[in-house]
């Protein structure tokens, strides 16, 4: 325990050793993901000679159905200690992921197999967010919520960074069935960081005397659908990440097949810019110590919205490329900023006894909405063509800062924790 504990206080610094393990365990699974980022439409297309059609529910109703099946965990979370949930998912989501190399070793690899893993991986990917906001907020006080969350935007983006060229490289040498199984090691690795956290958990909220009624799985939405705060702030995030990625895939056409990029620049013109990424992180602590949280809250959250529009533009060449790679750096380092501050609001106004259920519902929404919206987008790609639907996106996002908090009162207030309820403090997840 002495050199774990060591390593622990390395990773977390003045956070504690406990959150370094946890930190670590985030990292690790992390990464995993982005080595095999775009492993299962690839394996779809070349494995089993997936059609168009396929990639796009592969894509849009995995997600779908995923982020359904988990609407009933929120409320069984919320009662339950979080840190063996934390471990439970991770191990689902490992085991999940190594029945795809099994089938393809023993030649029995489907695409239904592949379509029920992406279900049973979002549903605890939705599971595991939901617990770990909870788990979070007893290992630090409330002073350091907005550190911790930083330090998670900081490790996605340098995943990001990181992640994509290595899973290509490992693609490249042993194919797209190796990198999943490297995600799956990933969650491994994750299961055995939390379990090295150690310590004791505080005890979950009391169940309620009655027996569960199927409205009470609604209780997360309800919360937020009545907090002034909440609710405008979950529709901006859903609609904002819904368009963003719902205009990934006719960019990748725009860009791979109408202008003719190679696929390594491609890779360039989203790598590079995830710099911005750590720089946004950093930036998210002093921006609010300056100016206050609703302020930076406010301004990221609009800043971010003026960036997509820019990506319908590209031409051919070095130049469509930096033009590329200079708007994502700044829609990513606007995001970088609002991810934690976004996070640190919504989970003080949480209370206590309804972080799980809240937490599930947000992820349950943003997850549904994004994968309605990718679906609808391979349509319009498809009717006006990849350009415009890009430019349409684009044109959509920037109306998306008038879905932020408003109001000197609504937002003044979210400064304060809910009667009942103490400071959050921000999820290990989105």
């Amino acid at each position: 325990m002495g050199s774990g504990h060591r390593l622990g206080e390395l990773l977390g610094h003045r956070l504690g050793w406990r959150f370094g393990w946890l930190w670590g365990a985030y990292g690790t699974s992390a990464l995993g993901t982005w080595l095999a980022f775009g492993a299962l439409p690839l394996i779809a297309i070349r494995v089993l000679h997936a059609g168009p059609a396929e990639v796009a529910a592969l894509a849009g109703v995995g997600a779908a159905v995923g982020a359904a099946a988990a609407v009933p965990l929120g409320p069984w979370v919320e009662y339950r200690r979080k840190r063996p949930v934390l471990i439970a998912t991770d191990l689902v989501r490992c085991a999940a992921l190594l029945t795809i190399p099994a089938g393809f070793a023993l030649g029995v690899l489907t695409f239904l197999q592949l379509l029920l893993v992406s279900v049973v991986v979002a549903a605890a990917d939705i599971t595991f967010r939901a617990a770990s906001g909870a788990y979070l907020k007893t290992l630090l006080p409330a002073e350091d919520l907005l550190l911790a969350g930083a330090r998670f935007e900081s490790t996605a983006w340098t995943t990001t960074i990181v992640g994509p060229p290595l899973g290509g490289a490992l693609i490249g040498l042993l194919g797209p069935v190796a990198t999943v199984a490297a995600d799956a090691v990933s969650y491994l690795l994750s299961a055995l960081g939390i379990r090295a956290t150690g310590g004791d958990e505080p005890p979950p909220p009391p169940r309620p005397a009655a027996r569960p009624r199927a409205g009470d799985l609604l209780d997360g939405w309800r919360f937020i659908l009545a907090d002034p705060v909440l609710r405008p702030l979950l529709l901006n995030t859903a609609v904002f990440n819904g368009l963003v990625m719902a205009a990934e895939p006719p960019l990748a056409v725009l860009l791979l097949d109408r202008l003719g990029f190679a696929p390594w620049q491609y890779g360039l013109a989203f790598a590079v810019p995830s710099v911005g990424g750590l720089l946004g992180a950093r930036l998210a602590r002093p921006l609010v110590a300056r100016f206050g949280q609703r302020e930076v809250l406010v301004a990221s959250g609009a800043l971010r919205a003026l960036w997509p529009v820019g990506l319908a533009f590209p031409g051919e060449g070095t130049g469509g490329l930096l033009l590329v790679m200079g708007v994502e750096f700044g829609l990513i380092l606007c995001c970088a900023v609002f991810n934690p501050v976004s996070a640190t609001y919504r989970l003080r106004r949480t209370a206590t006894d309804r972080v799980a259920r809240t937490l599930s519902a947000w992820a349950v929404t943003t997850k549904a909405a994004t994968a309605l919206l990718v679906l609808l987008w391979g349509v319009l790609g498809a009717l006006l063509g990849p350009r415009a639907a890009v430019g349409l996106a684009g044109v959509l996002l920037l109306a998306t800062p008038l879905l932020l908090p408003g109001g000197a009162a609504a937002l003044a207030s979210a400064s304060e924790p809910e009667p009942g309820s103490e400071p959050e403090s921000a999820p290990v997840g989105r």
